[in-house]
């Protein structure tokens, strides 16, 4: 995006929220560099200048502000990239894609040339993909050192540093100030078993409709919805170690600030980055809703906060898919529940809902279909399961945001029992896509009055690239009618 320096700084006095996320501006007094939002005094206009990303202020010199604190705003600006790619590479490297690759590696894992993803970062962030890195990893490693009470060495490594050494260095190069320092200047500790951060969002969102459109939905066992909280167990390969760090984690609304307080298990702080990227899929955080619900126009007026809620595992949500072929939603969260006992390893939290993790993909692979078929699930669909489960452990099948989501659907499409709703339902949720659209879903038919198939794609015609949001809004107008 191109930025005009009238416009931001007219943003900047007005404290628009609607441009958190979108620039930073660095104060060329002070070295510092903050949100739009930011309450510190001031700055004169010639002593500003703005930037498209975290990475692009630190690269001309600036340190973030310890007021503000850049690592919570919404998307660290790469919501807004015009080149799905570049958001694709952005949400790998968040999630650590280059601590144990180059960027030829995740180039290849994205199906591009090394030099067209530079390219394209560099265009669209204004730093190089390993400099993006660098920043993500440092302005975790500033929420972790203010945030909780996790030992340096362990912020480092969970920040996605391999050395002590080099943490420290690169920290003092660029923040001015040892991590010790940070700790000095911080809230007294606290003694916790867990760990808590807070997840910036551009509002509206709305947390009531997201949990009640997962609360029917639930894998048994695995999530859980305790009043307004939303809770989940999760197992994850820390990068560079074979060991599988295992935990839960609580999301709930921030009081009075537009952000999710993400509570983590001690046990999950070496793969905290992956968590954190995770929620911010789930609950869709990336999202500009105004944006969207502009072009959604009547559609989205009733609520124009409507998320898409995504996936923390794609082997998960694509099973629970199968699931939901053809049954009503409460008779497919029935089934995932028996799954989830049935494969699930037994795991021991603070909560009484969450006793398991999810199966995997390994795991269901080696499970014979009439092993499925004794917990009720329909013959044909546990072959679809147990044939999508090698396909996914092997490799073969990827089901991550930021795949080519056409070659991933045509694979889908190719399994026994997968047709277009089951594609199109993966594609919104545990591929990301914005603008998938199971348009022979029963829901949508009635929604749009019983139209037949053709015409309901030429409805939605006026939809894209957001048809996923109309998907969304389409069901939460006939759940209201009913």
């Amino acid at each position: 995006m191109e930025l005009n320096t009238d416009t931001c700084y007219q943003a900047l006095l007005a404290h628009d929220r609607r441009f958190d996320g979108v620039f930073f501006v660095g104060v060329a007094s002070t070295g510092i560099y903050c949100r739009p939002v930011c309450t510190a005094k001031m700055p004169k206009r010639e002593n500003c200048t703005f930037h498209r990303s975290a990475s692009s202020a630190e690269r001309a010199g600036f340190r973030p502000c310890l007021r503000c604190r850049p690592e919570l705003a919404p998307g660290n600006a790469q919501i807004d990239a015009f080149s799905r790619l570049a958001a694709a590479a952005a949400s790998r490297i968040e999630d650590g894609a280059l601590i144990d690759g180059g960027v030829e590696d995740l180039a290849a894992d994205l199906g591009v040339s090394g030099r067209h993803l530079r390219r394209v970062v560099e265009q669209e962030f204004g730093v190089t993909p390993v400099e993006l890195a660098q920043t993500s990893r440092l302005l975790l490693a500033k929420r972790l050192l203010t945030d909780t009470d996790l030992p340096v060495i362990e912020v480092a490594f969970a920040s996605g540093f391999s050395s002590l050494r080099r943490f420290n260095a690169l920290f003092k190069e660029r923040y001015r100030l040892n991590p010790t320092g940070l700790r000095k200047v911080r809230a007294a500790a606290r003694e916790t078993e867990s760990l808590v951060c807070e997840i910036g969002y551009c509002p509206p969102l709305d947390w009531n409709g997201l949990l009640d459109f997962l609360r029917g939905r639930l894998c048994r066992g695995v999530e859980a919805i305790e009043g307004d909280r939303y809770l989940r167990t999760i197992a994850i390969q820390p990068i560079n170690s074979a060991a599988v760090a295992k935990g839960w984690i609580s999301v709930t609304a921030a009081e009075g600030r537009d952000a999710l307080r993400v509570e983590v298990s001690v046990s999950l702080a070496p793969v905290l980055r992956q968590v954190l990227a995770a929620v911010k899929r789930v609950f869709d955080l990336a999202a500009r809703p105004r944006q969207i619900a502009a072009h959604l126009g009547a559609l989205a007026e009733a609520r124009p906060g409507l998320r898409v809620p995504g996936a923390f595992d794609g082997f998960e949500m694509a099973v629970r898919a199968i699931l939901g072929q053809q049954v009503s939603v409460a008779g497919a969260a029935t089934l995932a529940g028996r799954f989830v006992q049935a494969f699930g390893e037994p795991v021991v939290t603070p909560f009484s809902g969450l006793t398991h993790l999810s199966p995997t993909a390994s795991r269901i692979a080696a499970v014979d279909p009439a092993e499925l078929v004794a917990l009720g699930i329909l013959a044909s669909r546990a072959k679809s399961i147990v044939a999508l489960a090698p396909a996914v452990s092997e490799g073969r099948l990827s089901l991550r945001p930021g795949r080519d989501v056409e070659r991933t659907m045509v694979k889908l499409r190719e399994l026994p029992g997968l047709g277009e709703w089951t594609a199109q339902y993966i594609a919104m949720r545990a591929l990301g896509w914005p603008d998938a659209f199971p348009h022979t879903d029963l829901g949508i038919r009635k929604a749009l009055g019983d139209p037949g198939p053709k015409r309901i794609l030429e409805i939605a015609e006026a939809w894209r690239p957001w048809r996923s949001y109309a998907t969304m809004h389409l069901w939460k107008s006939l759940e209201e009618k009913q």
